[in-house]
């Protein structure tokens, strides 16, 4: 591990202040900014802690929740109110880590997690997400665990997050203090970029932007699903998640919300699947059409053909079990 300057931020004006500056990079739970580090993956020269700030609560807010960016994923998957109102995402993240893990992680950290690609942790392989213009390995390499959504020629890197792709699907909000102390909300999808031909820029922050919380709305379906497939029961990455919001009315789905894990270069939400799915009454045709839908743009490799047929039947499953 390269040497680095270490700072202990007071508040988030000061936190905001030291990561202006080239080279510097929020820490807080710092579960996978320190495995990169370790690997020589990510060299900052200054780290700025910002673990003992004040934004590790869980509050009510406009019918919804705000969740503080430095809540552990083990204390927002044990809130009563996420349990009852959201259990869709105390599932995701239940099914995210091992209970260690979650202890630590946060819920910032979590959507800044980088992505899992065996060659963006190499550094003997090239990588254009870790090193601009050098070359993506992962084309014609070992694919197993890459996007067939939203990729391009320049990075197939899939992202890892279960907690996000739970977030999308309820229609969560993330909430930046700029570095000149303005207050920003995201989208999610506006959030997140997509490769492109700059994979190595993965979101809109800009330096000095510190995630301060995600909003959550008031939840629009009672129905909530997630259902994650994985090589192993625990602790590993999904070969395809699928996360359900669903309210049903007269028989008919009156709101759909899916949002998609092992897929996408980011936690994939694609608005023409909830747009098909509502005003519909379920059906087998009705669940198959929408998987039409949701991979009629995917790139699959060699090594991901196996997530087309996989992600049709993990959708059915979870809309049958959303909509029954």
């Amino acid at each position: 591990m390269k040497p680095f300057d270490y700072v202990r931020a007071e508040d988030p004006a000061a936190a905001r202040k030291a990561a202006a500056t080239a080279g510097a990079t929020f820490i807080s739970g710092g579960t996978n900014l320190l495995d990169l580090m370790k690997l020589e993956v990510m060299a900052p020269d200054t780290l700025v802690d910002i673990s003992r700030l004040p934004l590790d609560g869980i509050e009510d807010h406009e019918g919804g929740l705000r969740i503080g960016a430095t809540v552990t994923n083990s204390d927002l998957a044990a809130d009563m109110r996420v349990r009852r109102v959201y259990p869709i995402l105390s599932r995701a993240l239940l099914a995210g880590a091992s209970g260690q893990l979650r202890n630590k992680a946060t819920t910032g950290g979590n959507l800044l997690q980088r992505t899992r690609c065996p060659y963006f942790y190499d550094t003997d392989t090239p990588c254009n997400k870790r090193t601009p213009g050098e070359g993506c390995a992962a084309l014609g390499g070992e694919t197993r665990n890459h996007a067939i959504l939203g990729t391009s020629d320049h990075c197939i890197a899939l992202h890892p997050s279960d907690m996000a792709v739970a977030m999308r699907a309820l229609g969560a909000q993330v909430e930046v203090e700029a570095a000149d102390g303005t207050t920003k909300l995201h989208e999610m999808d506006d959030f997140y970029r997509l490769p492109g031909d700059t994979p190595h820029i993965e979101t809109v922050l800009q330096p000095g932007d510190l995630i301060t919380a995600v909003r959550l709305p008031a939840p629009q379906g009672d129905r909530q699903v997630y259902r994650k497939v994985r090589d192993r029961a625990s602790y590993a990455f999904a070969l395809v998640s699928v996360g359900a919001v669903i309210r049903m009315e007269q028989g008919r789905i009156a709101h759909a919300g899916v949002a998609f894990g092992g897929l996408g270069t980011k936690p994939w939400r694609d608005p023409e699947v909830d747009a098909l799915l509502t005003g519909n009454a379920p059906s087998r045709e009705l669940f198959d059409e929408a998987a039409d839908t949701l991979l009629r743009g995917a790139k699959a490799q060699d090594g991901t053909e196996f997530k087309l047929p996989l992600a049709r039947r993990v959708l059915r499953a979870t809309l049958e079990e959303a909509t029954q």
